[in-house]
């Protein structure tokens, strides 16, 4: 059991920069050793209503989901 807690209690590194793939139903974010971030899932269908989606929604969430490690490396700004 100790050791299972010591695995899970250990950080996990994604490391940058992270790269968005295009699939046929998604787009797939991965960091640089190819390890799957996050899916944004996409409906193509044009006049349907669903609960995915449009393609365009899905490239843009998938693109910011990607800078987020240059974001959290920037220092912030002094008051």
């Amino acid at each position: 059991m100790d050791s299972e807690r010591t695995k899970s209690s250990l950080p996990r590194h994604f490391p940058p920069p992270w790269a968005v793939k295009e699939l046929p139903a998604c787009f797939l974010v991965e960091d640089s050793d190819g390890h799957a971030i996050a899916h944004v899932h996409f409906e193509d269908q044009s006049g349907r209503r669903s609960m995915f989606v449009t393609r365009d929604e899905a490239r843009r969430i998938a693109a910011n989901v990607a800078k987020l490690p240059e974001l959290v490396r920037k220092p912030r700004p002094s008051r």
